[in-house]
């Protein structure tokens, strides 16, 4: 076991890396492609400065403790032990949240792309983002105000929520506050999966100014595998957590070291991987993120492609990812692939 801390220590490393490098390559895009600036983007920008934030408290600090040095821990009933569980726990929720939001958002513009405008305005994103961090304030304050309390465990190497029998009423508060936008994203990604596979049987015609392109059947596919993927990787990220919370709660015993301690890395992780959700699973974020790569890929080989081509090949991939069960483009006629437009 005197290996682990050094493990811990390396594998918080590389996911403090990965988050920052992830949210950062998120924000550049969103300042370098206004059209990625639409009335969600506070949403996206709250997720970020979440992740970004907590990747520069937390995992720092557990490295910090993870490594053997002289003084030792803070005290859990000191000051620093109790802002920092207060931090912790603030935006590990903001995070989540933040995520859930932006899914919500990218169901309602796929299965609701005739009436999106209508139904996501500026005034309600911020009404909604208004909303989410006062919730999230008030539960991280409940146990500065008695009603949990935090504590430094050794096996996580961080201050955070006490799961003890003791605080069982906060615990259960804080599971089900947690758990309940965990489902809703999955259910929402799920329906999407499913949309996905009835509008590949009966595939799309995208049309711009110049001619219409077909959407064929593995476009829905590969999206599909894209919102099935980040499920899992929610899912895998929260739920080892959730279980030690629950089984520590209960039963009055601590969680073995290894355990403890993977779970805890699992779920601070979930930072680097929100920036890659975002990019996945909506249609625009992928369209910007292929033609940056192919505009790298011109100046790496030296080739000279024309703007318009690349123009051309971001806005198929873009109308190729749209999964939507209400089309305002020419449905698929029974015995040809391509429809000129009429001149």
């Amino acid at each position: 076991m005197c290996a682990l801390p050094h493990l811990y220590a390396a594998l918080m490393v590389f996911s403090c890396v990965a988050s920052v490098s992830g949210n950062l390559l998120l924000l550049l895009l969103l300042l370098l492609h206004k059209n990625l600036r639409s009335d969600t983007l506070i949403l996206t920008l709250s997720c970020c400065f979440s992740d970004i934030t907590l990747s520069l408290s937390a995992f720092p600090l557990a490295v910090y403790h993870a490594v053997p040095h002289t003084p030792g821990p803070p005290p859990s009933d000191g000051v620093l032990c109790q802002g920092g569980g207060f931090l912790l726990l603030l935006l590990q929720t903001s995070s989540l949240y933040s995520l859930f939001w932006t899914s919500v958002d990218t169901f309602v513009d796929i299965c609701f792309a005739l009436s999106y405008s209508m139904i996501v305005t500026p005034g309600r994103c911020r009404l909604v983002l208004l909303m989410m961090w006062s919730g999230c304030l008030g539960g991280a304050a409940l146990p500065l105000m008695g009603f949990g309390h935090y504590t430094y465990r050794e096996d996580r190497y961080l201050c955070g929520p006490d799961f003890s029998p003791a605080h069982t009423a906060f615990v259960m508060l804080w599971l089900v506050g947690m758990f309940l936008p965990l489902v809703a994203m999955v259910s929402l990604y799920s329906h999407v999966v499913i949309v996905a596979g009835k509008q590949a049987k009966r595939g799309t015609f995208i049309c711009d100014e110049i001619n219409c392109h077909y959407v064929p059947a593995n476009i829905y596919l590969r999206s599909s595998i894209a919102m099935l993927s980040t499920s899992v990787c929610v899912l895998v990220c929260w739920l080892p957590y959730m279980t030690v919370c629950v089984y520590e709660t209960f039963s009055g015993h601590q969680s073995p070291s290894v355990i403890s301690a993977l779970s805890t890395w699992l779920v601070l992780s979930s930072t680097a991987l929100n920036p890659w959700i975002t990019c996945l699973t909506q249609s625009r974020y992928r369209a910007v993120v292929r033609l940056s790569l192919l505009r790298c890929v011109q100046v790496c080989v030296g080739e000279e492609q024309q703007e318009s081509r690349l123009q051309s090949s971001a806005l198929q991939l873009e109308a190729a990812n749209r999964i939507s069960t209400t089309t305002t483009t020419t449905t698929r006629p029974p015995s040809s692939t391509t429809t000129p437009v009429p001149q």
